[in-house]
């Protein structure tokens, strides 16, 4: 009997493979049909494709992945592994190592935190669940993006950056202090007694060492090695953008996006969205740069606009997560927990940047255009400034405590539990 049911389910597997491989050979034929269909449509969504990728994200991204992979490869990553294990464990339960990918992901933006978490598991600095649980809270938008290109290039606003950057990190780290209880066993995580300042860093440097000896290449070929290997990511990148890019102008001359926008319209109509903001994520669901411009420009109350954007860059887009999909392709870190996080990412940053604009503005005073930079600033007063960061600090440290509490607790518990034994 248990030969037949593996063999039963063995039989049911193949099925759903070849269900799913089928239903993408679909998919390719029909793109390849509208590509013939509509060469012009195609032509400018992979020019635009491409001048995003060359101007944006290519010089935005490179330093950081030439960056990133040096630090990997000079034991780095292990010395910050050993040296911050006390601060990440407690807080995150994950791996001193992924202070790194925070620092990273969190500096940089998509969709290098999951490259550098595709690199941990690789070297075995991590298992599959701490690696899920790492790149569902650190792949961000870049802050760059959001300061810059999102508040002055579309928003003419600055005011409107810091509320969504601040929005949008604030909810990610809650979901990284949130999903130290993803994948545990329900034995909790007891780590003895505390240990010395001074013994910690000690091990902390004897493993960067280590690992500097155990590499016997020459730092000239480290950095040849780390340059060839960024460029290859970006350039992978690169075609997903593009690609995307060309979906998106397709399914709108389709009138899928128009269709997609309806179903959200049955979800956000009801919590007063305007029906101006829902093309926006409507295209924001496939690419966040193209939905977020479209959000800017819509014809809402500005409110509804930065909530808009604000969920758009959480969710990121399928362009993203199809970049997440390629990076982690081979490791055993599975995508159900990345695209469930972003759902509540999308989620918790409306809400963040909802309740921050009403807090901090009438967000209508400053709707008109600001023509100057200058004036721009001058919009937030350095005192909204102090405001707007006590704030988000606030919740911040109000969820730190939630999370080392609940950390105490099960470490009491286990001790006991150890004892009784």
């Amino acid at each position: 009997m248990v030969r037949l049911n593996l063999k039963g389910f063995t039989k049911l597997d193949g099925r759903r493979r070849d269900a799913v491989r089928l239903v993408w050979t679909v998919c390719a034929l029909v793109f390849v049909i509208s590509m013939a269909l509509y060469p012009r449509v195609v032509f400018d969504g992979a020019v635009l494709g491409l001048q995003t990728w060359w101007n944006i994200v290519f010089p935005a991204l490179l330093p950081f992945f030439i960056a990133s992979e040096l630090l990997m490869n000079f034991g780095v990553v292990h010395f910050m592994g050993v040296l911050l294990e006390p601060v990440m464990r407690p807080l995150f339960n994950v791996p001193g190592a992924g202070s790194f990918v925070m620092m990273v992901g969190f500096f940089s933006g998509y969709p290098i935190g999951s490259m550098v978490t595709a690199r941990l598991r690789s070297e075995g600095l991590c298992t599959s669940v701490e690696a899920e649980r790492l790149m569902s809270f650190t792949n961000n938008s870049s802050p760059l993006f959001m300061l810059a290109a999102i508040a002055i290039g579309m928003f003419n606003n600055p005011r409107v950056g810091l509320l969504i950057a601040g929005a949008h990190y604030l909810s990610n780290l809650t979901l990284g202090l949130c999903l130290r209880f993803y994948g545990r066993d329900g034995r909790g995580h007891y780590s003895g007694p505390p240990q010395r300042a001074s013994s910690i860093v000690r091990q902390a440097f004897q493993k960067m060492f280590q690992v500097q000896r155990e590499d016997n290449r020459p730092p000239g070929k480290v950095m040849g090695d780390a340059v060839r290997s960024a460029v290859t990511n970006l350039l992978n990148i690169g075609g997903f953008i593009i690609l995307f890019a060309v979906i998106i102008r397709l399914l709108t001359t389709a009138g899928v996006i128009d269709a997609l926008a309806g179903v959200l319209g049955m979800l956000l109509l009801p919590l007063g969205f305007e029906p101006g903001i829902l093309p926006a994520l409507g295209s924001g669901f496939f690419e966040m740069t193209i939905g977020s411009k479209l959000a800017s420009e819509a014809a809402a109350p500005l409110i509804q606009r930065v909530t808009a954007v604000g969920m758009i860059l959480a969710w990121s887009g399928l362009s993203v997560h199809a970049q997440v999909a390629s990076m982690i392709a081979d490791t055993d870190i599975r995508m159900k927990p990345f695209i469930m996080t972003r759902l509540a990412h999308t989620a918790l940053a409306g809400l963040y940047t909802y309740l921050a604009c009403s807090w901090f503005m009438p967000l209508e005073e400053a709707a008109a255009p600001v023509m100057a930079a200058g004036n721009g600033w001058q919009v937030l007063a350095p005192y909204t400034h102090a405001k707007v960061f006590c704030f988000f600090l606030i919740i911040l440290l109000g969820v730190i405590l939630l999370a080392l509490l609940a950390h105490l607790v099960a470490n009491i518990r286990l001790f006991f539990l150890r004892h009784k034994r």
